[in-house]
Formats: structure tokens, C-alpha cells, sequence
């Protein structure tokens, strides 16, 4: 029998049963409300639709492109640094374009780490945190997510080897927790001082509620020299099919990166990146509109959440909520009552690690009326005998 080294060395999808289930009852002819999957449901920018279209209808856009983006769409993505964070980016060797911040950050760890080599890693986190140093034959140490910034410096000493990369993400998906400059200095300093290439997946960066604007890594004090972020343009302006994303900041790093996705790819579609650099220059209010969007729809969850007798803290950011399970059943095993007797189908926690177990994940994409129905299906379902 073949051995495929890499994919055997998987485990099995963690959100495969919730996933069959529901797709079971929905050819059963059942209501099922998604809020599990994060899928960003909410329109594009108007003008960038419109700009897809008029440079799809040109030839010479349907040839290869670059892999490291075209040169105004990497501009443009200096510009909105520039202006959101007040931090200067060169286009030219400080930014490239990946697919996506998955695939950016997976081909990065390629770059950063070899076999034997040691990351330090949030958990529980988004699975491709967890598993892209692996693809590179490398280990992870794991570090409590919730209290991350102070986490770190005991699971660098726990390691062995010394861990070469510190990999963070804030806002953070699941747990939603958040940053502020003066942590992202502390890490930007530990990184410093002990040669670590930082690296922070910065998915979330347009989604921060209630006045709170999530940081750039960059803000921090010295973090050219040891960091990279990557931005999307899946969330914010709501591009999640586009697969438009960055890779900025330490030169020498997004080099390297560059230098490997020549060998791998050509780059998106030519008229996505063009559409893409109308939607930095020219919708720049639609994070924000965005972001109020899914604000309005926490609200709505956390607040009937709680008149179900289910009191879970409302998040700061992201598109997600992470809440623990009030029966102090496992979380795959909730997960899938909650998809029987509510018909509302959310991500077990065991899924984004083994730190997770006890929580499950809420993905904000259903509008409010929507959400109100599958609260009113979960007040049902804990009102029943486990």
C-alpha cells in the first residue's frame, strides 16, 4: 500500500461528525443554522466587484502573473499600513502577496524551520497553526492561548531544542483573545532577545468591536527586525474566495518566502489583484462597516445566550465567539447534541487542540434574525437532561 508520509501523519478531521450530521439532516429536509464554519457572509465592496469585472473582460489579464503581487497592489498595502498603523513598508522588499494567509503562512514555516527545529505555538489555535511546522518537519511547544504573552517565556524554557520561531496571532482565532501595543512589545523584545523570527497571523486585524482597534505587530518598537505579519483582505473586506493576502515586514524573510513561491506559483488571477487594489484605495470605510456588522450579531448571540442562562464573555474581535460549555459534557459530544436537538451546528473546541476541550466556537455568519432563531433551538436543548 502507498505511503503518503505527510498526510498520514494527520489526524483525523476533528470536525468531520458535526459535518456529516449536518449535512444528514439538511437532505432530511431539516433547518440546520451554521455557526460553525467561519465563512465570511457579508457583500464585497461594490467597487471592487465592478472592477473584477471590467478587467476580466481584458486579454492580457488571463496570463501569469507574479507571485509576489503586482507592484500597485503591493503598494496599495503599504499605503493602508501606512495610514491605519503609521508604519512604512517598502513594496518592493518588505511586502509579497500569498493565498490567502493559510497558504502564507504554511509556505513561511517552510522558509523558517527544517526538520528537528522546535516553534513556539498558541493553543488551542486555528489546526494550521498547530500542524504547518510539521509540514516543515518540525515540533511544536505548545502555549496557553489565553495567557500567551505571559506563557511564553516558561515554554521556551520547557524546550528543547531552543525554538526558532514564535508564531502569535491577535486578535486570535478561537479564543478570541486580544493584544495590546505594550504586550506586543513584550513579545517583540523576547523575540530580540533571543533571535527568534516572530511571526504574527494578523487575520483579524479590521475586526475589533466596541472601540477596540487591534494592533500591528509593526507598532511595536524594533519589529522589522525580527517580525513578519501577515494581513488579509478575507475578513475586512469580506474577499474570503479571493485568496488575497500579505507577507510583510523583515526583508530578509519575505525575500526567502518570495524566492520559494516562485517555484510554487504564479500568483492569483491578474484581475483579483486589480480589484483587490481598488478595494485598499478606494473602499478603505469597509472594515469598519464590516466590523459593525459583526458586532451587531455578538450582541445578539452573547445577549440570548445569557437570557438562556448561558453567560459567555462577549469578545472584543474576530468573527467568533468561544464559549465554555455550561454542561461540562465534551465538546464533541455538545457539539453534536447541540446539531440534534437545536438544529445549530458549531465547532467543538477539541478541534483547534487539546486545550480546547470544554469550549466550543461560534462563527458569526448568520444575520441577527438567524441567530435569535438558534438561540431560542439552544435554550431548548439545555433545558434537557444530558
Amino acid at each position: 500500500m502507498t505511503e503518503f508520509r505527510r498526510v498520514d501523519a494527520l489526524p483525523p478531521y476533528a470536525f468531520a461528525e458535526v459535518e456529516r450530521l449536518k449535512l444528514e439532516l439538511r437532505r432530511s429536509g431539516e433547518d440546520v443554522i451554521d455557526l460553525g464554519f467561519g465563512n465570511p457572509d457579508v457583500a464585497p465592496p461594490e467597487v471592487a466587484v465592478e472592477k473584477l469585472r471590467e478587467a476580466a473582460l481584458l486579454p492580457r489579464n488571463h496570463r501569469y502573473s507574479s507571485s509576489r503581487g503586482l507592484p500597485n497592489l503591493r503598494a496599495a498595502a503599504s499605503e493602508l499600513y501606512r495610514d491605519r498603523y503609521g508604519v512604512e513598508l517598502d513594496p518592493e522588499t518588505e511586502i509579497t502577496m500569498s493565498l490567502g494567509a493559510k497558504e502564507g503562512l504554511v509556505h513561511l514555516l517552510w522558509v523558517l524551520l527544517g526538520p528537528g527545529d522546535v516553534a513556539l505555538v498558541p493553543s488551542p489555535s486555528y489546526p494550521i497553526h498547530l500542524f504547518a511546522p510539521g509540514f516543515a518537519g518540525a515540533a511544536v511547544q505548545r502555549v496557553p492561548a489565553l495567557d500567551f504573552v505571559a506563557g511564553v517565556e516558561e515554554a521556551w524554557e520547557a524546550s528543547q531544542p531552543r525554538p526558532r520561531v514564535l508564531l502569535c496571532s491577535f486578535p486570535h482565532n478561537p479564543t478570541t483573545a486580544v493584544a495590546d501595543r505594550e504586550q506586543l512589545q513584550r513579545l517583540v523584545d523576547f523575540a530580540r532577545e533571543r533571535q527568534l523570527v516572530l511571526v504574527h497571523d494578523f487575520a483579524y486585524a479590521d475586526l475589533g468591536f466596541d472601540g477596540y482597534r487591534p494592533p500591528s505587530i509593526f507598532e511595536a518598537e524594533g519589529a522589522k527586525e525580527v517580525a513578519v505579519e501577515l494581513y488579509s483582505l478575507t475578513k475586512g473586506f469580506s474577499l474570503a474566495g479571493w485568496r488575497i493576502a500579505f507577507v510583510a515586514g523583515r526583508a530578509d524573510v519575505v525575500g526567502a518566502l518570495a524566492r520559494l513561491k516562485s517555484y510554487l506559483d504564479y500568483g492569483s488571477f491578474q484581475p483579483l489583484q486589480i480589484a483587490a487594489t481598488v478595494a485598499l484605495r478606494e473602499a478603505r470605510d469597509r472594515p469598519a462597516e464590516v466590523a459593525a456588522v459583526y458586532e451587531g450579531r455578538r450582541n445578539a448571540l452573547c445577549d440570548g445566550l445569557s437570557r438562556a442562562g448561558w453567560d459567555v464573555a462577549r469578545p472584543q474581535a474576530t468573527m467568533f465567539v468561544w464559549a465554555r460549555i455550561p454542561t461540562g459534557e465534551l465538546a464533541q459530544d455538545f457539539a453534536v447534541r447541540l446539531l440534534r436537538e437545536a438544529h445549530v451546528a458549531v465547532s467543538p473546541g477539541s478541534g483547534f487542540g487539546a486545550d480546547g476541550e470544554g469550549y466550543v466556537r461560534f462563527a458569526l455568519v448568520e444575520n441577527e434574525q438567524r441567530i435569535a432563531q438558534a438561540v431560542r433551538g439552544i435554550r431548548k436543548a439545555l433545558a434537557q437532561p444530558t
